[in-house]
């Protein structure tokens, strides 16, 4: 996989930082951003969308590879997400339903961006899919 530039990951960053304001979180007031970039570099966002049904929310990273499939994109290159500094924590890792759409889209060496914002400064974690999903469902393992 091409090295992306510090200049597409502080964009991707961004866009993910922005729409982050958009969040729909009544319930929890965790407020998360994600943007996912596509080959042709492309960014598309999402986040966070709770209901009173909790089961019917839909999380950020989810929300933005949906729009991307939506708009024909079956790959992508990064996706970065931000949320809030929770005490005790270094950063927010995506849950397992994410990582497992993500794994769907994304190869294991495909860098994932965690940023948490702590204040005014956003601190920035790269993992690989393959760190946060070592053991995907896919079309292997449905064999």
């Amino acid at each position: 996989m091409e090295t992306l530039t510090k200049q597409t990951i502080t964009a991707l960053l961004d866009a993910a930082q922005e729409v982050r304001e958009n969040s729909y979180s009544p319930y929890s007031h965790f407020k998360v951003g994600a943007a996912v970039l596509t080959p042709d570099g492309k960014i598309f966002c999402g986040t966070n969308v709770e209901n009173s049904s909790y089961g019917l929310t839909v999380c950020a990273e989810r929300n933005a590879m949906f729009a991307a499939a939506g708009a024909g994109y079956r790959r992508f290159k990064a996706l970065a997400l931000i949320t809030q500094k929770l005490p005790g924590q270094k950063f927010n890792s995506p849950c397992g339903a994410c990582r497992q759409v993500m794994s769907e889209f994304m190869d294991a060496k495909t860098p994932v961006f965690i940023a948490v914002l702590n204040g005014k400064k956003r601190v920035v974690y790269r993992k690989t899919l393959g760190e946060l999903m070592p053991f995907p469902f896919d079309k292997f393992s449905a064999k």
